[in-house]
């Protein structure tokens, strides 16, 4: 939670935004539907049960790679302050492929790395996931950001290593369908619906919330019906047909990948940042810490819907040029700095020395009357 006190609405973006595409990318190539063959109808769980069987039977891949467009909504239209030189603040955030959409290549390999090239007119941007730090570059800012989870244990890399169509054995159809109810208590989730997804036989998934009122309206899976590799991914918003969020494959094609292909050697003079988020046992084992500066997180609200509430002792400094141009709300007195998403609301704002942050898959209105009660 130092961390979010400390770092700025630009990088917090970007950083989250870097997460969610690497998750995406990692996860699965999406899709240029085609009018090739589908596969036959079949319920989910049979559909996920052959697809690994296939998997080890003789259909597992060493990898992939395929040529990409993603296309992001998740920002459009927002107001983002542009930082005195274009390419710093907000400004370098702006200017992202990530957030402005981009053309590209993936690469996957068998033991889970990744690496996703977004090419862009101030710079291209690479994320590397190597099975152990996350990586990325940004040509246009000539940084480097890294990020090592920790608590990577040998066993967990050895896991990692270990190639597609290996290890435990496929989850008879019982066992999946017993998996499948209990992720049902808590969303919405369709059959497999056949389809042809970058040219490969697929069944698409669609995730749903159970709960109405919130910006979040699904995410759909595609995945490989010979092999169960993901072919395609999408978010949607509940105002919209339209994902917000989509990695688009042009084409895609399957073989080993070469090690060399998940190595970044950015110029000399880069700029490098490690990324660290504190660790569960620091507070335990360290002195106890000052109540008056420790920040106090809580939620108000249930499920989807819930709203976040951060509050921190206020740096005392002026408003970050990050957050100038965004619309501001009156909150009682102070006066607030709204981000407006695709898919939820940050508004944030300074009251007798406190430092106050609101974030929620909501409306601006809901986030915004639960900041007027504080």
């Amino acid at each position: 939670m130092y961390l979010l006190r400390r770092i700025s609405v630009a990088r917090l973006l970007l950083l989250s935004v870097a997460t969610i595409a690497i998750g995406v990318s990692a996860t699965a190539i999406a899709l240029a539907l085609g009018s090739g063959a589908k596969p036959p109808a079949k319920p989910l769980a049979q559909a996920v049960h052959d697809a690994l069987a296939g998997a080890k039977s003789g259909n597992s891949v060493q990898g992939y790679s395929a040529s990409v467009k993603l296309t992001n909504h998740l920002v459009e239209g927002a107001q983002l302050a542009t930082g005195g030189d274009g390419q710093t603040g907000a400004g370098a955030l702006t200017s992202s492929p990530l957030l402005n959409g981009a053309s590209g290549r993936l690469w996957v390999s068998a033991d889970g790395r990744m690496r996703l090239e977004l090419q862009a007119e101030k710079g291209d941007t690479q994320i590397v996931y190597d099975g152990q730090t996350v990586t990325m570059y940004d040509a246009s800012s000539n940084t480097l950001y890294r990020y090592t989870p920790k608590n990577e244990g040998s066993g967990d890399k050895a896991k990692a290593a270990e190639p597609t169509g290996t290890g435990h054995e496929v989850p008879s159809v019982a066992k999946i369908e017993e998996t499948l109810a209990e992720a049902r208590k808590h969303a919405k989730l369709s059959e497999a619906t056949p389809a042809n997804v970058a040219g490969q036989p697929a069944y698409t998934v669609r995730v749903s919330p159970n709960e109405s009122g919130s910006l979040i309206g699904g995410a759909e899976l595609s995945f490989d019906a010979a092999n169960g590799l993901p072919l395609r991914t999408a978010v949607y918003s509940s105002t919209s047909s339209a994902p917000v969020i989509e990695l688009a494959a042009s084409e895609v094609s399957y073989g080993p990948v070469s090690s060399s292909v998940f190595t970044i050697t950015p110029p000399a003079g880069a700029k490098v940042e490690d990324l660290t988020l504190p660790s569960k046992s620091a507070g335990a084992n360290s002195a106890k810490p000052d109540s008056a500066s420790k920040p106090d997180v809580t939620t108000s609200g249930h499920g989807i819907t819930s709203i976040g509430v951060l509050k921190a002792k206020s740096s005392g400094k002026s408003s970050s040029s990050s957050t100038e141009n965004l619309p501001k709300v009156k909150i009682g007195s102070a006066t607030a700095s709204e981000l407006r998403t695709e898919l939820g609301t940050i508004l944030t704002f300074e009251r007798g020395g406190v430092r106050y942050v609101l974030a929620g898959a909501v409306q601006p209105a809901a986030v915004e009357a639960l900041a007027r009660g504080l």
